[in-house]
């Protein structure tokens, strides 16, 4: 038996309730550790799970920013430096993950607080996580203003990728699963996942293949 919820009864919820209820809607969602540095060499890492694949040509990512106050540090580190990185979760590290959420006091590296390593390599001047398996860098390139709820959209261009090899595929589809890569829905549940099969390229007149 289904249960109905109307606008009006979401709207009536208490406010973590109705954060949980609307944050678990959209589905098992990508969750990364976002890593930025300021200007001063201060580090910062904070969880997200609104990670969104924009385009391939050039290779765009977005993360919605909830709106300030409170002051968002991985924000304004990376308007300021105009670098950050995406980095992975698995399943050895979720919980030190998850309390980068907690809002710690400007200054505060997350990285310190969690036991997490900063990686700095290859000159990219903020830190990877160290301990994820698939790490992204990141170069800031376009901010929107979302005025009915006074969020943020910050999309970033892929400038550097890091995994272990034996996740490319032939075609250039990378196995998250054998990455150790996990998923999260709403905003503390965490997931390991299971591959049901990758299909053929979809046509009208074709039937569907698994190219597994």
């Amino acid at each position: 038996m289904q249960k109905h919820i109307s606008s009006a009864a979401i709207m009536a919820m208490e406010k973590q309730e109705r954060v949980h209820f609307i944050n678990s809607l959209g589905g098992f969602k990508s969750v990364a550790l976002v890593g930025t540095v300021d200007n001063e060499g201060k580090t910062n890492l904070a969880v997200f799970s609104s990670l969104i694949h924009i385009g391939a040509n050039p290779p765009l990512m977005a993360l919605i920013f909830r709106p300030s106050p409170p002051e968002r540090n991985t924000l304004n580190n990376l308007l300021e430096t105009g670098f950050y990185t995406l980095n992975h979760i698995n399943e050895t590290i979720y919980q030190q993950a998850h309390q980068t959420s907690a809002r710690y006091e400007k200054g505060v590296s997350e990285f310190d607080e969690t036991g997490l390593t900063p990686e700095y390599k290859n000159n990219f001047k903020v830190p990877f996580v160290k301990e994820s398996l698939v790490q992204i860098g990141m170069a800031f390139r376009e901010k929107i203003d979302i005025t009915v709820n006074n969020t943020i959209m910050i999309i970033g261009e892929i400038v550097q990728v890091y995994f272990p090899e034996n996740c490319l595929g032939n075609d250039g589809f990378i196995d998250l699963e054998k990455a150790d890569t996990i998923t999260c829905s709403g905003l503390d549940s965490y997931h390991t996942t299971k591959r049901l099969d990758r299909l053929s390229y979809a046509k009208p007149d074709k039937a569907l293949t698994s190219i597994l």
